[in-house]
């Protein structure tokens, strides 16, 4: 995996952190590797790594694993690994009709899991008692064998405020003006990152998923709402006002259908669950006949994607026909920021990914007949590794870097010893 790290210059402890930090991302990418190979990957000297990664032994951050292969008629030199039991991390997603929360250890391997469903239109307070109490599950799960907590991430459809951790407005929660990560902090005393579902989601796959390496990618999530993220130059490219890639918002048709946000037209309304749902309950309604309407029927009048898709292998023809118009306007407004952006991957998560083998023929039928040519051959359009999980892994990424960008926040008993 590639995390990434901004070092800045100045006093010796700044200069400790910068090299702390440097040792700990070389660790994290290239694990099992040796003193010798750090020292020639950072520039520092063998005495000042030697020193480093004694303060990390002493933290529990780094772990000797054995030794590697000998230099010539030398000793085998001692192997150096990233211990995943130094802490845990949990990282979480609050959607319109879903929470959804995972605990890793440090090697971002899922420790522990939870997803409930709730109604859409079940109240604020009850979502977030909800999740708080699921989220001091998943600590308890993470540190039962006396691992610390490293941190908390929560992702949320809407826009926030990065820096106070605000949630400003989800059109699809309904909620405005919430400040989630004082709340947070208040609950778990720990440090807490709060990050749109879909930004937070692109940096999952770029760290974890299809999207690792990649330079140039833009995100697309589709489910209740629809939102992006847009990665360039290997970092998440976040807007003046942090609220980029709120790509679910662009008009696509003037006098369409009404958006949440207020708009007409959104491609949200074109490209969501509810949209799917819509052409097949018009279908229904007009007396197409279709095994959906009994599937509705035995599922508590209630329509889910996973039954769509069901009823697709299947090849019924109200489900196939419902996902190609979804995946003919997905393909339109991909096409559009194709030619725009000109990103190298298009990763495509969210609910709806898991009829990314239906939406995915129509999507490229489009890209053929809109994009640019140039652009169209140099890109490519693929299903997120983890679909619906893809923005909790960048949850787990954003903690992740933090810790490794500044190891002695993690370790205050070494935050006194200088090199």
């Amino acid at each position: 995996m590639l995390l990434r790290n901004q070092f800045s210059t100045g006093n010796q402890g700044v200069l400790r952190q910068q090299n702390l930090s440097g040792i700990m991302h070389h660790l994290y990418e290239n694990a099992p590797i040796s003193r010798i190979e750090l020292a020639r990957l950072t520039g520092l000297n063998k005495t000042t790594v030697s020193s480093l990664i004694s303060d990390l032994l002493e933290n529990h951050f780094v772990i000797e694993i054995g030794n590697g292969e000998a230099k010539g008629s030398g000793r085998r030199t001692v192997l150096l690994d990233i211990n995943p039991a130094r802490g845990c991390i949990v990282s979480a997603e609050v959607g319109a009709d879903f929470i959804s929360v995972i605990c890793t250890n440090f090697a971002a391997e899922i420790t522990w899991r939870h997803r409930v469903i709730h109604p859409i239109t079940a109240r604020r307070e009850v979502i977030l008692k909800r999740a708080i109490r699921i989220l001091h599950r998943a600590v308890a799960a993470g540190t039962a064998n006396g691992a610390s907590l490293l941190g908390l991430s929560l992702a949320v459809p809407g826009l926030v405020d990065r820096a106070s951790g605000t949630l400003l407005f989800a059109p699809n929660l309904g909620w405005s003006d919430v400040p989630l990560k004082a709340m947070l902090e208040q609950s778990f005393q720990t440090m807490v990152l709060v990050e749109n579902e879909a930004t937070q989601a692109a940096l999952g796959e770029q760290y974890f998923g299809v999207a690792e390496g990649c330079d140039e990618v833009l995100y697309i999530s589709a489910g209740v709402g629809l939102g992006g993220g847009l990665v360039l130059g290997g970092r998440i490219y976040s807007g003046s006002a942090g609220f980029a890639s709120e790509f679910g918002h662009m008009t696509m048709e003037p006098d369409g259908e009404l958006c949440k946000c207020g708009n007409r037209g959104c491609w949200e309304t074109q490209v969501s669950q509810a949209a799917l749902f819509r052409h097949i309950h018009q279908a229904i309604s007009k007396g197409t006949a279709t095994r959906l309407k009994t599937m509705i029927m035995k599922n508590a009048d209630r329509l889910t994607v996973e039954m769509v898709v069901e009823a697709a292998q299947d090849n019924d023809a109200v489900a196939l026909k419902a996902l190609r118009k979804v995946g003919r306007h997905l393909g339109i407004g991909i096409a559009s920021l194709i030619n725009a952006l000109n990103p190298r991957l298009v990763v495509f998560g969210g609910v709806l990914s898991h009829a990314g083998d239906f939406l995915l023929p129509a999507v490229n039928e489009e890209l053929q007949h809109r994009a640019l040519h140039w652009n169209q051959k140099a890109v490519r359009v693929v299903i997120a590794k983890y679909g619906s999980d893809a923005s909790v892994m960048g949850g787990i990424a954003k903690v992740c870097q933090a810790v490794l960008t500044n190891p002695l926040l993690a370790f205050p008993a070494a935050s006194n010893n200088h090199h």
